[in-house]
Protein backbone atom coordinates (compact mmCIF):
# COMPACT_ATOMS: atom_id res chain seq x y z
CA UNK A 1 0.00 0.00 0.00
CA UNK A 2 1.19 3.25 -0.99
CA UNK A 3 2.35 5.76 2.17
CA UNK A 4 0.31 8.51 2.50
CA UNK A 5 2.56 11.90 2.07
CA UNK A 6 1.46 14.91 3.42
CA UNK A 7 3.18 18.40 1.93
CA UNK A 8 3.87 19.06 5.64
CA UNK A 9 6.51 16.65 6.29
CA UNK A 10 8.63 18.19 3.37
CA UNK A 11 10.06 14.28 2.24
CA UNK A 12 12.05 16.00 -0.35
CA UNK A 13 14.37 17.82 2.44
CA UNK A 14 15.65 14.16 3.15
CA UNK A 15 17.68 14.84 -0.29
CA UNK A 16 19.43 17.79 -0.22
CA UNK A 17 22.86 18.33 0.56
CA UNK A 18 24.38 19.67 3.68
CA UNK A 19 23.62 23.29 3.98
CA UNK A 20 21.05 23.66 1.09
CA UNK A 21 18.52 25.91 2.59
CA UNK A 22 14.95 25.12 3.09
CA UNK A 23 13.82 28.50 2.38
CA UNK A 24 16.07 31.26 0.85
CA UNK A 25 15.85 34.82 1.91
CA UNK A 26 16.44 36.64 -1.18
CA UNK A 27 18.68 39.70 -1.45
CA UNK A 28 17.36 42.65 -2.52
CA UNK A 29 20.06 42.99 -5.74
CA UNK A 30 19.64 43.84 -9.08
CA UNK A 31 22.68 42.01 -11.25
CA UNK A 32 23.93 45.82 -11.41
CA UNK A 33 23.73 46.02 -7.72
CA UNK A 34 25.99 42.44 -7.99
CA UNK A 35 28.51 43.77 -10.24
CA UNK A 36 28.97 46.70 -8.25
CA UNK A 37 29.72 44.63 -5.09
CA UNK A 38 31.79 42.21 -6.71
CA UNK A 39 33.98 45.24 -7.82
CA UNK A 40 34.06 46.87 -4.71
CA UNK A 41 35.00 43.42 -3.25
CA UNK A 42 37.66 42.00 -5.40
CA UNK A 43 38.64 44.94 -7.64
CA UNK A 44 41.72 43.66 -8.63
CA UNK A 45 40.79 39.93 -9.38
CA UNK A 46 40.35 38.19 -12.99
CA UNK A 47 36.68 38.62 -14.05
CA UNK A 48 36.77 37.48 -17.37
CA UNK A 49 39.41 35.77 -20.04
CA UNK A 50 38.56 35.92 -23.68
CA UNK A 51 40.95 34.41 -26.10
CA UNK A 52 43.51 35.15 -23.51
CA UNK A 53 43.07 38.28 -22.83
CA UNK A 54 42.36 39.23 -19.44
CA UNK A 55 39.81 41.38 -17.78
CA UNK A 56 39.71 42.45 -13.55
CA UNK A 57 36.99 43.14 -11.87
CA UNK A 58 37.75 47.19 -11.46
CA UNK A 59 37.58 47.31 -15.64
CA UNK A 60 34.92 45.25 -15.99
CA UNK A 61 32.84 47.69 -13.48
CA UNK A 62 34.55 50.79 -15.43
CA UNK A 63 33.79 49.21 -18.92
CA UNK A 64 30.52 49.06 -18.32
CA UNK A 65 29.80 52.47 -17.34
CA UNK A 66 31.44 53.61 -20.38
CA UNK A 67 29.32 51.73 -22.88
CA UNK A 68 26.19 52.68 -20.38
CA UNK A 69 27.27 56.26 -20.82
CA UNK A 70 27.36 55.60 -24.80
CA UNK A 71 23.93 53.81 -25.00
CA UNK A 72 22.82 57.27 -23.14
CA UNK A 73 24.29 59.62 -25.58
CA UNK A 74 22.70 57.12 -28.51
CA UNK A 75 19.78 58.02 -26.72
CA UNK A 76 18.55 55.05 -24.98
CA UNK A 77 16.83 55.23 -21.75
CA UNK A 78 14.61 53.08 -19.16
CA UNK A 79 12.74 50.57 -21.03
CA UNK A 80 14.13 51.09 -24.50
CA UNK A 81 15.53 47.53 -25.49
CA UNK A 82 18.68 46.65 -27.24
CA UNK A 83 19.85 43.89 -29.16
CA UNK A 84 23.17 42.18 -28.38
CA UNK A 85 23.88 39.44 -31.36
CA UNK A 86 27.26 38.14 -30.15
CA UNK A 87 28.73 35.00 -29.40
CA UNK A 88 30.51 34.47 -26.24
CA UNK A 89 32.69 37.13 -25.41
CA UNK A 90 33.85 40.36 -23.42
CA UNK A 91 31.80 42.75 -25.64
CA UNK A 92 28.46 40.92 -24.78
CA UNK A 93 28.89 40.24 -20.77
CA UNK A 94 29.75 44.18 -20.73
CA UNK A 95 26.57 44.81 -22.77
CA UNK A 96 24.33 42.86 -21.13
CA UNK A 97 25.30 45.10 -17.80
CA UNK A 98 25.67 48.42 -19.45
CA UNK A 99 22.40 47.81 -20.68
CA UNK A 100 20.52 46.88 -17.18
CA UNK A 101 22.30 49.43 -15.59
CA UNK A 102 20.43 52.19 -17.26
CA UNK A 103 17.20 50.78 -17.09
CA UNK A 104 17.08 49.48 -20.49
CA UNK A 105 15.74 45.92 -21.85
CA UNK A 106 18.39 43.23 -22.67
CA UNK A 107 17.63 41.13 -26.33
CA UNK A 108 19.78 38.42 -26.37
CA UNK A 109 19.94 36.84 -30.04
CA UNK A 110 21.69 33.66 -31.13
CA UNK A 111 24.33 34.66 -34.15
CA UNK A 112 23.82 31.66 -35.49
CA UNK A 113 20.27 32.85 -37.11
CA UNK A 114 19.09 33.54 -40.29
CA UNK A 115 18.15 37.21 -41.11
CA UNK A 116 14.43 36.48 -41.44
CA UNK A 117 14.58 34.96 -37.42
CA UNK A 118 16.53 38.29 -36.53
CA UNK A 119 14.03 40.24 -38.27
CA UNK A 120 11.02 38.93 -36.03
CA UNK A 121 13.17 38.88 -33.01
CA UNK A 122 14.28 42.87 -33.35
CA UNK A 123 11.07 44.13 -34.78
CA UNK A 124 9.27 42.29 -32.50
CA UNK A 125 11.38 43.62 -29.46
CA UNK A 126 11.08 47.34 -30.96
CA UNK A 127 15.37 47.31 -30.61
CA UNK A 128 17.00 50.46 -31.30
CA UNK A 129 20.60 49.50 -31.31
CA UNK A 130 22.46 46.51 -31.96
CA UNK A 131 25.25 45.28 -30.84
CA UNK A 132 27.16 42.58 -32.90
CA UNK A 133 30.29 40.63 -34.29
CA UNK A 134 32.21 42.06 -37.55
CA UNK A 135 31.70 38.84 -39.27
CA UNK A 136 28.11 39.80 -39.38
CA UNK A 137 28.25 43.49 -39.70
CA UNK A 138 27.75 44.09 -43.37
CA UNK A 139 24.64 41.42 -43.18
CA UNK A 140 23.35 43.75 -39.62
CA UNK A 141 23.85 46.98 -41.88
CA UNK A 142 21.99 45.18 -44.92
CA UNK A 143 18.81 44.30 -42.47
CA UNK A 144 18.55 47.34 -40.42
CA UNK A 145 15.77 49.12 -42.95
CA UNK A 146 13.98 46.36 -41.83
CA UNK A 147 13.93 47.07 -38.06
CA UNK A 148 13.93 50.35 -35.70
CA UNK A 149 17.47 49.93 -34.96
CA UNK A 150 19.54 52.97 -35.22
CA UNK A 151 22.71 52.09 -34.31
CA UNK A 152 25.16 49.36 -34.75
CA UNK A 153 28.20 48.79 -32.41
CA UNK A 154 30.42 45.81 -33.59
CA UNK A 155 33.37 43.98 -31.91
CA UNK A 156 36.09 42.39 -33.45
CA UNK A 157 37.75 39.08 -31.64
CA UNK A 158 40.80 40.68 -33.14
CA UNK A 159 40.48 43.33 -30.57
CA UNK A 160 41.58 40.96 -27.88
CA UNK A 161 44.72 39.29 -29.78
CA UNK A 162 48.22 40.24 -29.41
CA UNK A 163 49.44 41.38 -32.73
CA UNK A 164 50.99 38.09 -33.46
CA UNK A 165 48.24 35.85 -32.56
CA UNK A 166 45.96 38.40 -34.30
CA UNK A 167 47.85 37.88 -37.67
CA UNK A 168 48.09 34.44 -37.31
CA UNK A 169 44.47 33.83 -36.60
CA UNK A 170 43.46 36.32 -39.71
CA UNK A 171 45.99 34.51 -41.96
CA UNK A 172 44.66 30.96 -40.37
CA UNK A 173 41.08 31.54 -40.67
CA UNK A 174 41.43 30.42 -36.33
CA UNK A 175 38.51 33.32 -35.71
CA UNK A 176 36.65 35.22 -38.02
CA UNK A 177 37.59 38.55 -39.45
CA UNK A 178 36.00 41.21 -41.80
CA UNK A 179 35.71 44.42 -43.05
CA UNK A 180 33.06 46.04 -42.17
CA UNK A 181 31.43 48.39 -44.54
CA UNK A 182 31.27 52.32 -44.05
CA UNK A 183 27.89 53.47 -42.95
CA UNK A 184 25.79 55.83 -40.92
CA UNK A 185 25.88 55.11 -37.22
CA UNK A 186 27.77 52.52 -36.99
CA UNK A 187 30.68 52.02 -34.65
CA UNK A 188 33.66 49.89 -33.34
CA UNK A 189 33.26 48.46 -29.76
CA UNK A 190 36.74 49.80 -29.28
CA UNK A 191 36.20 53.34 -29.98
CA UNK A 192 33.18 53.40 -28.24
CA UNK A 193 34.66 52.24 -24.76
CA UNK A 194 37.83 54.73 -25.97
CA UNK A 195 35.39 57.80 -26.62
CA UNK A 196 33.03 57.79 -23.40
CA UNK A 197 33.70 58.60 -19.70
CA UNK A 198 32.37 56.05 -16.99
CA UNK A 199 29.66 58.25 -15.58
CA UNK A 200 26.05 57.03 -16.74
CA UNK A 201 23.02 58.55 -15.19
CA UNK A 202 21.88 56.81 -11.91
CA UNK A 203 18.50 54.93 -13.02
CA UNK A 204 16.76 53.81 -10.32
CA UNK A 205 16.02 49.85 -10.32
CA UNK A 206 13.17 47.49 -8.48
CA UNK A 207 12.56 43.97 -9.01
CA UNK A 208 9.20 44.57 -10.77
CA UNK A 209 11.02 46.47 -13.52
CA UNK A 210 12.10 44.74 -17.09
CA UNK A 211 14.98 43.64 -17.54
CA UNK A 212 14.76 41.64 -20.51
CA UNK A 213 12.60 39.93 -23.31
CA UNK A 214 13.93 36.88 -23.86
CA UNK A 215 12.86 34.43 -26.98
CA UNK A 216 11.94 30.89 -26.91
CA UNK A 217 13.31 28.43 -29.71
CA UNK A 218 10.31 28.67 -31.62
CA UNK A 219 9.33 24.96 -31.82
CA UNK A 220 5.62 25.41 -32.12
CA UNK A 221 6.14 28.60 -34.65
CA UNK A 222 8.14 32.33 -34.59
CA UNK A 223 9.97 32.65 -31.14
CA UNK A 224 8.41 34.42 -28.33
CA UNK A 225 9.57 37.37 -26.23
CA UNK A 226 9.29 36.17 -22.75
CA UNK A 227 9.24 39.13 -19.94
CA UNK A 228 12.05 38.83 -17.39
CA UNK A 229 12.41 41.12 -14.38
CA UNK A 230 15.12 42.45 -12.72
CA UNK A 231 13.74 40.22 -9.62
CA UNK A 232 13.43 37.04 -12.31
CA UNK A 233 17.76 37.41 -12.75
CA UNK A 234 18.58 38.11 -9.12
CA UNK A 235 16.34 35.36 -8.14
CA UNK A 236 17.54 33.02 -10.16
CA UNK A 237 20.80 33.47 -9.32
CA UNK A 238 20.13 33.13 -5.51
CA UNK A 239 18.41 29.90 -6.23
CA UNK A 240 21.35 28.59 -7.85
CA UNK A 241 23.59 29.36 -5.35
CA UNK A 242 21.76 28.10 -2.84
CA UNK A 243 22.35 24.42 -4.62
CA UNK A 244 25.93 24.57 -4.19
CA UNK A 245 26.67 26.09 0.06
CA UNK A 246 30.10 25.06 -0.37
CA UNK A 247 31.15 27.73 -3.10
CA UNK A 248 32.01 30.92 -1.51
CA UNK A 249 32.75 34.77 -3.01
CA UNK A 250 35.37 34.95 -5.42
CA UNK A 251 38.55 32.52 -6.15
CA UNK A 252 36.64 29.81 -8.25
CA UNK A 253 36.49 30.41 -12.42
CA UNK A 254 33.45 29.24 -14.19
CA UNK A 255 33.79 27.63 -17.45
CA UNK A 256 31.53 30.04 -19.76
CA UNK A 257 30.96 27.13 -23.03
CA UNK A 258 27.29 27.33 -22.46
CA UNK A 259 26.49 30.70 -24.92
CA UNK A 260 24.89 33.25 -23.23
CA UNK A 261 21.99 33.90 -25.63
CA UNK A 262 20.79 30.67 -24.02
CA UNK A 263 18.83 31.80 -20.49
CA UNK A 264 20.71 28.43 -19.26
CA UNK A 265 24.50 29.78 -19.52
CA UNK A 266 23.24 33.48 -18.96
CA UNK A 267 21.57 32.41 -15.41
CA UNK A 268 24.24 30.04 -14.36
CA UNK A 269 27.08 30.81 -16.19
CA UNK A 270 27.31 34.43 -16.21
CA UNK A 271 25.42 35.62 -14.00
CA UNK A 272 26.38 33.67 -11.36
CA UNK A 273 29.90 34.28 -11.74
CA UNK A 274 29.24 37.98 -11.82
CA UNK A 275 27.21 37.46 -8.93
CA UNK A 276 29.88 35.91 -6.97
CA UNK A 277 32.73 37.41 -8.13
CA UNK A 278 34.43 34.71 -9.87
CA UNK A 279 36.21 34.76 -13.22
CA UNK A 280 34.70 33.51 -16.25
CA UNK A 281 36.69 31.41 -18.90
CA UNK A 282 34.90 32.96 -22.28
CA UNK A 283 34.41 30.03 -24.80
CA UNK A 284 32.85 31.85 -27.94
CA UNK A 285 32.83 28.38 -30.21
CA UNK A 286 33.01 25.70 -27.94
CA UNK A 287 34.23 22.18 -29.21
CA UNK A 288 34.40 19.15 -27.21
CA UNK A 289 38.17 18.29 -27.29
CA UNK A 290 39.49 21.69 -26.96
CA UNK A 291 37.27 22.25 -23.69
CA UNK A 292 38.83 18.93 -22.26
Amino acid sequence: MAENISYASKPWLKSYEKGVPEIINYEELTMPDYLERSAKDFPNDTAMVFVGYKMTYRQFKDQVDRFATCLTDFGIKKGDAVAILLPNSIPCVVAYYAILKIGAIVVLNNPLYSDPELEHQFTDSDSKVLITLDALGNRMIDLRPKTKIKQIVYMGIGDFLNPIKRFLGKKLKKFPFADVKAAPDVYRWMDCIKKYQPNPPKVKLTFDDIAMYQYTGGTTGVSKGVILTHGNLSKQVQQINAWFPTFGRGGETMLGALPYFHVFGMSCSMNLSVALGWNQLLIPRPQPQPLL
